[in-house]
């Protein structure tokens, strides 16, 4: 039997592709729609039909010999796959999620290539693909494709401009007001413009030097003749949530070594960003969450490079997937990497944060000089929460032992990270228990901030990443907990009960910056004392202003 491929006219074909796209590929956009435009069902359906249109004018122009093919193709599987995670995760695909791809390792991918997603993939991408290659559109002379697309194109635009138009009193204020709520979750539009434009950002970047920032700094009075060299432990977490810390008051006992170790938690406390690529950048840099891009962090040196100039010995220790270019110019080890590592804590290029630890205590039986030691943790970086702690740390049960978060329950899932970070609570308690047993030769301080937050399911909302907007508080509100020697406060003139008395105040990683500059007592005109977290209980001026022998005058 001779079976012919079905011919189509290239039009027909791009309107169902864009019809297929937009309805099929596009539930959580539809759904949030359908809530702004609750009781206006005509409304509703003209703006379906004006985005309808642009799809169609979009794919209109590949829509010739050679070119249909392919290109439909591709935008119905990244359609597919976008309309995966932001229909399982609520993922909404942004410049900065895109950002983030980089930063995954080969098993972070893995995780997400899970059974649900490749079933999903076949049936909304494989499949309408295999029907687009099946069928033969019908061709006409390149030149006068071009003019009966274009004339198609200019007036389908018109329409919708014209639809728009008519309507302005109804989509006018909503543009104002959802714009970024609601088409963020618009598919692959979303995703193809934030492409574009982070491949333009890159293209930049790639270009940037960055210039010396705080090269006056110099150690002051306080540390220069101090009796035992200074030591600030400055550890980088991953994706920990502040909600889980029973030192913020969480029902569960997630904090038991660090709550005997007479730390401080600070309850009310920011992240710059929701990924990794800004925050960890964004909280070295001197810039506030609001003046800060990525471009502007580059294009200057950051708070380790200030420490450096200063004279003290600063080193990175990565145990993630790396520093965001925070250390560029400073010694930096990749614990997975590093020879001396212990083989038993790593498995498949990734660690357990123990690793630190270890490094912590030897390298403290050479190091020669006061210095801040930067160690960027694991944490709590999902979706497999279960592989980011020893078997012994599984406290809460049953624990979900998936990558595919969505197909355990809530219970499972909260469980799986809440024995991440109770391990946290162990690492954090260890590195302290370090520093005091060489308490002989440092005056040594320990300094805690997560990246940013994490999703648990709540409001169906998965992992991080979200638009700064529209992310949830649980992706925003981050651990912040510090602990000091009796010698290291005493050196600096840290009142500690005054520290205590700030647990409930506002902070966030704008603070970092010069609340470590102040805690090493470094003298630099980059210095600003209103953002340093802990100036008001330092010295003789509990105010922070002034006479405090920190400022340069």
């Amino acid at each position: 039997m001779n079976f012919r491929r079905p011919a189509i006219g290239s039009k027909t074909l791009t309107l169902l592709v864009a019809a297929y796209v937009l309805f099929l590929c596009n539930h959580t956009f539809w759904s949030k729609l359908s809530g702004q435009f609750a009781g206006d069902p005509v409304h509703l359906v003209l703006l379906g039909g004006v985005l309808l249109i642009l799809y169609a004018v979009f794919l209109l122009i590949f829509s010739a010999p050679y070119v249909i093919k392919p290109v439909f193709i591709a935008v119905v599987l990244v359609a597919a796959g976008i309309s995966y995670f932001t229909d399982t995760f609520g993922t909404v695909i942004d410049r900065d999620m895109i950002e983030s791809l980089p930063q995954m390792t080969g098993q972070d991918s893995a995780h997400l290539i899970s059974k649900p997603f490749l079933l999903h993939m076949l049936l909304y991408g494989v499949v309408p693909s295999l029907l687009i290659a099946w069928v033969r559109p019908i061709r006409r002379p390149f030149g006068q494709t071009v003019r009966i697309n274009s004339v198609i194109g200019f007036g389908l635009l018109a329409l919708a401009g014209l639809v728009i138009v008519a309507n302005l009193g109804t989509y006018g204020p909503f543009w104002e007001r959802n714009q970024d709520v609601t088409m963020a979750y618009l598919n692959p539009a979303t995703a193809l413009v934030s492409t574009v434009d982070y491949g333009l950002r890159q293209f930049r970047y790639a270009t940037i030097v960055a210039r010396p920032y705080g090269q006056d700094a110099r150690i002051g009075p306080r540390v220069a003749g101090a009796r035992k060299k200074m030591l600030t432990v400055l550890v980088v977490g991953d994706s920990a949530r502040a909600q889980n810390f029973t030192l913020n008051g969480y029902e569960r006992d997630t904090n038991p070594k660090l709550a005997a170790r007479n730390v401080i938690a600070f309850t009310n406390v920011t992240s710059c960003g929701t990924s990794i690529t800004v925050s960890v950048l964004c909280m070295f840099s001197h810039l506030d969450r609001e003046d800060f891009t990525r471009r502007e962090a580059l294009g200057w040196e950051n708070l380790v490079d200030v420490l450096k100039h200063a004279g003290l010995t600063v080193e990175w220790w990565d145990n993630n997937t790396g520093s965001q270019n925070v250390a560029d110019r400073i010694p930096t080890i990749e614990l997975s990497e590093d020879e001396t590592t212990d083989p038993d804590l790593c498995n498949a290029g990734k660690c357990f944060d123990q690793v630190l630890v270890d490094k912590l205590r030897a390298r403290l039986n050479d190091l020669q000089d006061s210095a801040v030691l930067v160690l960027h943790t694991m944490g709590s970086r999902g979706p497999a929460y279960y592989q980011r702690y020893p078997e012994e740390f599984e406290r809460f049960r049953p624990a979900c032992h998936r990558a595919e978060v969505t197909e355990c329950s809530m219970d499972e899932l909260v469980n799986a990270y809440d024995n991440s970070i109770l391990y946290t609570d162990h690492i954090l308690a260890s590195i302290i228990d370090v520093l005091k047993e060489h308490d002989d030769e440092f005056a040594s301080a320990m300094y805690y901030m997560s990246d940013h937050g994490e999703s648990l399911g709540e409001n169906k909302l998965y992992l991080h990443d979200a638009p700064y907007f529209l992310a949830p508080d649980m992706q925003k509100h981050i651990p912040f907990i510090v602990w000091f020697s009796e010698d290291f406060a005493k050196t600096i003139g840290l009142d500690l009960s005054c520290v205590r008395s700030k647990i409930g105040d506002s902070f966030s990683h704008d603070n970092m910056f010069d609340t470590i500059l102040g805690m090493m007592n470094v003298k630099t005109k980059v210095y600003d004392v209103l953002p340093d977290s802990f100036a008001p209980c330092r010295g003789s001026n509990p105010a922070g202003q002034g006479t405090d022998p920190i400022i340069l005058q």
